[in-house]
């Protein structure tokens, strides 16, 4: 899954591709789950760069609302889908996110355990 931020700034979209051949232009098409529509599409040429396995996309996505989840199809020129994920937004720093921020507390056993004898 791929987190990003509610923001309009450029994010860096860090994506395993189904089959590395790098082409000149891919489609961006993002979804929202929850209301079932096309909120952002983009086509993009000679952006996308490979770090060994990782194809990243620089992209600024205005539309992003907090605690929304997302999919994300990136298809090639010839509308071959070349990835297909999940995209979740948050407004956390990304280097300390954490799914149960300010919602998990935990508790307390001192894991006592009776044994019977039959």
């Amino acid at each position: 899954m791929i987190i990003l931020q509610e923001t309009a700034a450029s994010q860096t979209l860090r994506i395993i591709p189904r089959e590395y051949a790098i082409t000149t232009t891919y489609n961006v098409n993002i979804t929202s789950d929850s209301e079932n529509k096309n909120i952002y599409s983009a086509a993009y040429t000679n952006q996308f760069t490979v770090d060994r396995y990782w194809y990243n996309v620089p992209a600024s996505i205005p539309n992003l609302e907090q605690d929304n989840f997302y999919t994300l199809i990136i298809t090639d020129a010839a509308t071959k889908e070349v990835f297909r994920g999940r995209i979740f937004c948050t407004n956390q720093t990304l280097s300390d996110y954490s799914v149960n921020q300010g919602e998990y507390t935990t508790t307390t056993s001192t894991n006592e355990f009776l044994f019977y004898e039959a």
